[in-house]
Parts: C-alpha cells; structure tokens; sequence
C-alpha cells in the first residue's frame, strides 16, 4: 500500500470498482466488461489533451456558445466542443474545453467546479481519455462516474476519489492459546481465578439455604395463626347477631 493514492494514476477497472483501490475481485459485470476491453482513444479528435478540459453534468439545454460565456472568464478559449447524439444532434450533458494557455487550464479547474449553469451543477476535470494510462469508458464498464441507485459506482477520480484502506494490525488469536507464553500463562491463572470464585458462591449459596428454608417456615406459621384469628373474629360476629 506504499503507492496508494486518493486519484488514480493508472487506469484499473478493478481498482476503479473499489471503495479504497484494494479488491482482488471483480464484483459486477461492467468490471468483467472493462477488464476485456480493448479501447483506442478517438483518433479524430484533435487538440492538445494536457490543456483540454472535461466539462459534465450539463443542462441538454447549454449551448456552445454559453459556454464560450462562462469558461472564457478564466483564459482564452481555442476550441469548445459540446458532444452530440449523431442521429438526434441533441445535446448528451458533456463537453470538452481546449485552453491557449496551462494557466487558464488550472484556473478553470479550480474554479469552475460544481459551478451552475441553466440551473445544473456542473462537473469538470481534466481529460482522462488521452492523458491516463488504461483509459475505459463508461459506456464499456470503466470511468470514474455512477450512480449509487445502479450499483455501478467507481473511484478514483476528482469526484469521488479512493478512501484510505483501513490497515488492521496483524493479531493473533490467544483465546486457543496461540502467542506468547506469559499469555498463556496469564490464561490459566485466570480460569482458576475464576473456578476459586464459583466455589465460593456455591458454598455461600449452601450457608443462605438454610435461612430461606426457616424464613419460608416462619412465614407458613405466621399465615397459619393469621387465618385462625380471622376465624375467629368470625365467630364472634355470628355470636353477636344471635
């Protein structure tokens, strides 16, 4: 765990697919899927990815040219290009932003995050696609994205990056008399600790016996005379109504 990071460096479906980077094994299909997957990046699309923006979440209603408004505060813009569905032209919420200049880049990183825009808060990140190592889609069971509702979260990205493993010491189990002899040594004291205490309470249970017995023996005579005398009182009653 020495190279363990919260954002990814290099691309592992596997890794992508757990909470902290440290599963072993694929636990949903699009992990299987991503891991079989041989993606080449798009060689259509132009552009310098190290000063390229990833901009998502965005309202299918944003224009290019209202993101031209908002992103060019940061620097000069040298190309917007919003992704389309090829038969319907309608906007699919994510865009690419390409800068002049590293400074804007950074700038616009830092800054325009979660921003609102036509009422959506947007996502934005540096392009993955052509920049990390082992790049997978999210159409092919990769990426950084999901939704919790689908069951097919992934981490290690800005959004939501990988949580720090939690590292258990390494203990041995001494209850069977693994570890070292003082344990064990200690172990057995204390059973006998603790068969010297059940003696002493049944011996004090034995002594307490006795008492209760000549308690409930008291008590018996005591109800006894109580109900003679009650028998009485009755007599007497009766006597006086003659």
């Amino acid at each position: 765990m020495a190279d363990w990071a919260p954002i990814a460096k290099e691309y592992d479906p596997l890794k992508a697919g757990s909470i902290d980077g440290t599963d072993e094994e694929p636990h949903d299909r699009a992990i299987w899927r991503a891991m079989l997957a041989r993606y080449v990046p798009n060689k259509g699309v132009t552009g310098d990815p190290h000063l390229t923006l990833f901009v998502a979440r965005l309202n299918l209603q944003t224009t290019e040219e209202k993101l031209k408004e908002v992103f060019s505060r940061y620097g000069d813009i040298r190309k917007i290009r919003l992704v389309r569905d090829l038969v319907t032209g309608f906007s699919k919420g994510y865009a690419f932003i390409e800068y002049k200049e590293e400074r804007a880049l950074l700038k616009a990183h830092r800054d325009a995050n979660r921003l609102v825009i036509d009422q959506h808060e947007i996502f934005v990140d540096f392009e993955l696609e052509r920049t990390l190592k082992g790049w997978i889609p999210r159409r092919l069971g990769g990426g950084f994205g999901g939704k919790k509702e689908s069951g097919q979260l992934r981490f290690g990205g800005r959004d939501r990056p990988f949580r720090k493993p939690i590292s258990l010491p390494n203990m041995k189990n001494d209850f069977y008399g693994e570890g070292s002899s003082e344990k064990r040594n200690w172990s057995r004291e204390g059973t006998r600790d603790w068969r010297t205490r059940d003696r002493d309470h049944e011996r004090s249970r034995d002594k307490r016996w006795p008492e209760r017995e000549r308690s409930w023996a008291w008590g018996d005579s005591e109800r006894e005379r109580d109900s003679k005398e009650e028998r009485g009182r009755g007599r007497e009653r009766k006597d006086r109504d003659r």
